[in-house]
């Protein structure tokens, strides 16, 4: 699988910028703050319906523009597919499949299969547990699309259940009265049947996943430390609905739902100890490059071989993690890379050269 074509129109600081790709190493040179990253965020938009940056789609659309346009044609299996999507920030999204639109934006989902590896993903390791659970979703929904509506529909569910909850709170705590919660079983109900199958989903990916992670960290630190990835669950599949009846005492007091894969965790360790306040900047940053890869590694073993996007990645690593990380990806069928300064990028990855200024892309 590779990307044929990326067009924006006003994407971020993009009024209208195109860019013709090709299978293999392409490196996007410019200046920091020049908009390279702004296109392969546009890229991860089409794989992904989210942006690696912000929370949401608002900040895409160019200053004083109503509408950004992505439009990604990728080629698989010698056949080429046009995605085309229009953000409208405070509305849902229109999306096209090969020019045909589509019921939902979502059913784009599967369209583009991508790996992306950003800066941000410092926060996998250091950040709380909300952007370890993202990674493990987004990598669901990237090996199988259905996950997107179980994903949603108990973000839905989990929504109601709240707000019922929330309002019961308030009563008592405002009014001293008790608020008819005879509808908290239903949504119990609900929430353990799509907790269920996304809990399941993500114990399976984390088991899967793991001995990916320790050999991309063993291989991109030459050895150093053994990263180990274990899944910590508030509840287990079968026990959902029993979990939530012990602690809705404590639930109506609070005001929120306190089991269920919401406020579930992923552990990361380096040997016995976890990354998370333990680990140098440099063991974070590779264990984050470890995940991301480990991610690469397990879609790549299931036929489908995704994109590749290193972003800013090179002026973080030594000399020899450089060295490493090109032999790991340099046979990639569609590896991107960003950078400011082209020599940080090892001679094995430097294919096709693009050149970023402010506003324009352009092959050099």
């Amino acid at each position: 699988m590779h990307v044929r074509r990326l067009e924006l129109t006003d994407v971020r600081s993009y009024a209208h910028a195109a860019i013709d790709l090709e299978p293999g190493a392409s490196v996007l040179i410019g200046q920091n703050g020049v908009g390279k990253t702004n296109l392969v965020e546009a890229m991860g938009y089409v794989a992904t319906l989210a942006s690696h940056r912000v929370s949401n789609d608002a900040p895409l659309v160019r200053m004083n523009a109503q509408t950004a346009v992505i439009r990604c044609a990728i080629v698989h299996e010698g056949r080429e597919l046009l995605v085309e999507l229009e953000i409208v920030p405070g509305k849902a999204n229109r999306a096209r499949l090969g020019r045909s639109p589509v019921r939902r934006a979502r059913d784009v989902l599967g369209a583009l299969r991508l790996v992306l590896f950003a800066p941000e993903d410092l926060s996998l390791v250091r950040g709380d547990p909300e952007q370890r659970r993202r990674f493990l979703d987004d990598l669901l929904v990237a090996r199988q699309p259905r996950f997107a509506g179980v994903r949603a529909d108990y973000d839905r569910v989990l929504k109601q259940r709240n707000a019922l909850l929330r309002s019961a709170y308030l009563a008592r705590k405002v009014a001293g009265q008790k608020r008819d919660l005879s509808t908290l079983e239903a949504w119990d109900q609900h929430l353990a049947d799509f907790g269920a199958q996304l809990l399941q989903a993500r114990l399976s990916l984390v088991e899967q996943l793991a001995p990916h992670l320790e050999d991309s960290y063993q291989r991109v630190s030459a050895g150093e430390g053994k990263a180990v990835m274990e899944y910590k669950a508030t509840t287990t599949p079968g026990t959902i609905l029993e979990v939530l009846a012990q602690v809705r005492d404590e639930e109506i007091a609070r005001g929120t739902t306190l089991a269920g894969p919401h406020r579930d965790d992923l552990l990361l360790r380096l040997g016995e100890l976890p990354v998370k306040g333990y680990a140098s900047h440099g063991e974070s940053w590779s264990y984050a490059l470890a995940m991301r890869l480990a991610s690469y590694t397990l879609l790549r073993s299931e036929g489908i071989e995704p994109v590749l996007v290193l972003d800013d990645v090179f002026a973080e690593l030594d000399t020899g993690r450089r060295e490493r990380l090109a032999e790991l990806v340099r046979d990639a069928a569609q590896v991107l890379i960003t950078c400011a300064v082209e020599a940080d990028v090892p001679e094995s990855l430097r294919g096709a050269r693009y050149l970023v200024t402010p506003g324009e892309v352009r092959r050099d």
